[in-house]
């Protein structure tokens, strides 16, 4: 028996960018080229659309950064 799978991949980025947009849309690019280049992502997964949304990070996400930031340079005072 044949049965159709909808798959989602959900997945976070960080991008340097000017604006939202520029963001949504380097990321856009960059998985539309990897998708269309993967003959099996295109054939045998039959990707068919690509959605995001950029925003900026919330309180919880820059004290979860900051957090990981000190880890990494412990001897670094906050400014």
């Amino acid at each position: 028996m044949i049965f159709k799978v909808h798959w989602i991949i959900d997945g976070i980025a960080e991008i340097d960018a000017k604006t939202k947009t520029d963001a949504e849309q380097i990321v856009q690019e960059g998985l539309e080229s990897y998708v269309k280049d993967s003959d099996v992502l295109m054939n045998k997964y039959v990707a068919k659309s690509i959605q995001g949304t950029a925003y900026e990070p919330g309180t919880d996400e820059k004290k979860e950064n900051d957090e990981k930031q000190n880890k990494k340079n412990p001897n670094e005072e906050d400014s």
